[in-house]
């Protein structure tokens, strides 16, 4: 199986930037040993299951609910049977229809 899970996560605090707190919640991400890609707007993760990733996702509130009165946060959710890979094998895939490579 494999679940691809796009979300993004910040504090609606008064604060212009929010990267001190995305740093935070990617920190958690980047230890879980899951595949994720990091884009401007959110960050991408697979797994093997939804629950899994949204176990990332979880420890992510608790930390930012640490010192954060208000967290903000959207999450799209793909799931399919098959292995995971798709992450990357997406991507691919649209490149090689176009026959080049993307920026992404």
């Amino acid at each position: 199986m494999s679940a691809l899970v796009e979300f993004s996560m910040f504090p609606t605090e008064a604060t212009q930037s929010k990267s001190a707190f995305v740093a935070r919640v990617l920190d958690i991400v980047d230890r879980s040993g899951l595949e994720y890609q990091l884009t401007p707007m959110g960050t991408i993760i697979e797994g093997e299951t939804v629950e899994e990733v949204l176990l990332v996702i979880s420890q992510a509130y608790e930390e930012l609910q640490k010192d954060c009165g208000r967290v903000y946060s959207s999450i799209k959710i793909d799931w399919r049977e098959g292995p995971v890979g798709r992450l990357n094998k997406k991507v691919g895939s649209v490149e090689a229809k176009l026959g080049r490579k993307l920026r992404s």
